[in-house]
């Protein structure tokens, strides 16, 4: 299926998601994603602030925080992201696309010491490629730390697909979370 037809069927069935679902699922994720041994040793983690239904982040960062560890979020800066130091939700304000985000007051932080990002997505497939909104950000961003065992995805299991025809220039995936499985690319 081309991604465009894939985005948007996933985004309609994901907007058909009951608020009771989204924080259920996200809850069993954050406890997966917790429980990885890459997560309990990372000292920085790159979380993002949920939109459109994605997977619910506030309280990964909340747990996060309160464990210590350093946490960043994108920010959308020109063609890219860049990624910032938070001390709590109200470093958070609106960014260009309506996503909250760091305010440009908070530290940024080089991409190179973050120990694990956790990646939002429309989809996945079981070989960790991501179809996103369109925009390439998190590719142009992240696309020089794969197979580094520190690029984790995150979805609702339904997201989860067998293939996506991916470009050279997407971001691959070292792991993907639902609420239902961890899925290592088998590939």
């Amino acid at each position: 299926m081309p991604k465009n037809a894939l985005r948007t069927r996933m985004l309609a069935t994901r907007d058909r998601l009951g608020s009771d679902e989204r924080l259920q699922a996200g809850s069993l994720i954050l406890k997966t994603l917790s429980l990885l041994p890459e997560y309990e040793a990372a000292a920085t983690v790159a979380l993002y602030a949920a939109f459109r239904g994605e997977v619910p982040t506030g309280e990964m960062i909340r747990q996060a925080l309160a464990a210590g560890k350093e946490v960043l979020l994108p920010a959308v800066v020109g063609n890219g992201l860049v990624f910032r130091r938070i001390e709590g939700e109200g470093d958070l304000a609106p960014g260009r696309f309506g996503i909250e985000e760091p305010k440009a007051c908070c530290s940024e932080v080089a991409p190179e010491v973050v120990d694990l990002f956790v990646i939002p997505g429309v989809a996945f497939d079981l070989k960790g490629n991501r179809v996103g909104y369109g925009k390439g950000y998190y590719d142009r961003s992240l696309h020089r730390f794969e197979a580094s065992g520190g690029l984790i995805g995150i979805c609702y299991d339904f997201q989860l697909v067998d293939e996506i025809v991916g470009q050279p220039h997407d971001v691959i995936m070292d792991r993907v979370i639902t609420e239902r499985r961890v899925v290592p690319p088998c590939c």
